[in-house]
């Protein structure tokens, strides 16, 4: 069709493409930010809102509690184990003190000393005690940590226990949520498709054609770009299943058309001549003349043969002669080429004397 047109034609449909682009960019980004904003409709969820709050909190106040304890008997049971190996240190030195003693007391053999002997035995002994009090004080910190541990670990299973449950209901909400958020794209999308739809049937070529065109490219690009990533999967099923139902709408709608085109041809063609070349615009048929095929049932006909007057195909006429000059020329040109002669007037234009 471009063959047809006007220089200048050319240049301003360019121009018009250029403004439904423009349009349809910006329409495009307005589309793009209220349909990001979309989630926000819906409150911001986590794993709290779908806990049992007071079980939890004791829960947690437990695990608290138990990990004080159990650093304050760890505490405890670093200072018990240093008095513990101070103990044993003291009783070692006793111990070889003592023995270093009786070995002089043995060389001696002084009968005084038993009563130091006495002394030392009662000293040691108390060492000793003093190490088993140590031992058994490291013991009974060594059972506190144990026992703050073990309370914050079944605390920390049972809160765990809940927060397994309470993910599980949360991802069970956020399935639905996306599902919400999916129906409101939708619900957006859908009557921007269905009107652009009704605009591209009935508008686009009128005069506002750019805007029409710029907002078909806005919804189109609404639909498969801003909505079709967002189709809950559902492990498939529902996208594959909405690819199936898109899929036999567009072929059912694509094969609807080309019977009707075929019938419309069919009956076209059966139409007399003179009403079929009043019935093809000007432009059609220069656009359909210059890709080499037929006006009339768009099949190919070898135009560059000058004893081809009709398609062989459908009979329309493709040539005939100038009224006033005889010269072959296209039965679809507005004048002659050869000496303007117009279509219905028969007049031709004035031919400059050479002289």
């Amino acid at each position: 069709m471009s063959k047809s047109l006007r220089l200048s034609e050319k240049w301003f449909r360019r121009g018009l493409w250029l403004v439904a682009l423009v349009f349809a960019a910006f329409l495009i980004g307005l589309g793009g930010t209220v349909v990001g904003d979309l989630p926000k409709v819906e409150g911001r969820l986590q794993v709290d809102d779908f806990l049992d709050r007071p079980a939890a909190e004791r829960l947690r106040e437990g695990i608290k509690q138990s990990q004080r304890a159990a650093q304050e008997a760890q505490s405890a049971l670093e200072q018990a184990r240093l008095k513990h190996r101070v103990a044993q240190a003291d009783t070692q030195s006793a111990r070889e003190k003592f023995g270093n003693w009786l070995a002089t007391r043995r060389v001696t053999q002084l009968s005084e000393q038993d009563p130091e002997l006495l002394a030392r035995t009662k000293a040691l002994d108390s060492l000793r005690q003093a190490e088993r009090d140590a031992q058994a004080k490291v013991q009974e910190q060594e059972q506190l940590v144990l026992n703050a541990r073990q309370a914050q670990a079944r605390s920390q299973g049972q809160l765990s226990e809940m927060e397994r449950a309470a993910r599980e209901k949360l991802r069970e909400e956020y399935r639905r949520v996306e599902l919400r958020v999916f129906l409101y794209r939708l619900a957006l999308t859908l009557p921007l498709l269905a009107l652009a739809a009704w605009l591209f049937k009935t508008k686009r070529q009128g005069t506002y054609w750019p805007f029409v065109w710029g907002f078909i490219f806005f919804a189109l690009f609404a639909f498969f770009i801003e909505l079709v990533p967002y189709l809950p999967s559902y492990g498939g099923y529902v996208r594959y299943i909405v690819g199936i139902v898109l899929t036999v709408i567009v072929g059912r709608q694509a094969i609807v058309s080309l019977n009707r085109y075929l019938e419309r041809q069919k009956a076209a063609e059966q139409m007399p001549d003179a009403q079929r070349r009043v019935e093809l615009s000007y432009d059609t048929a220069l656009a359909r003349l210059g890709k080499g095929v037929c006006p009339g049932c768009e099949r190919p006909v070898d135009l560059k043969n000058d004893k081809v007057d009709f398609c062989p195909h459908c009979g329309i006429g493709l040539f005939d002669r100038c009224g006033q000059c005889n010269t072959r020329k296209g039965a679809f040109q507005k004048f002659c080429h050869a000496c303007g002669a117009g279509p219905a007037s028969g007049l031709t234009r004035p031919v400059p004397d050479p002289a």
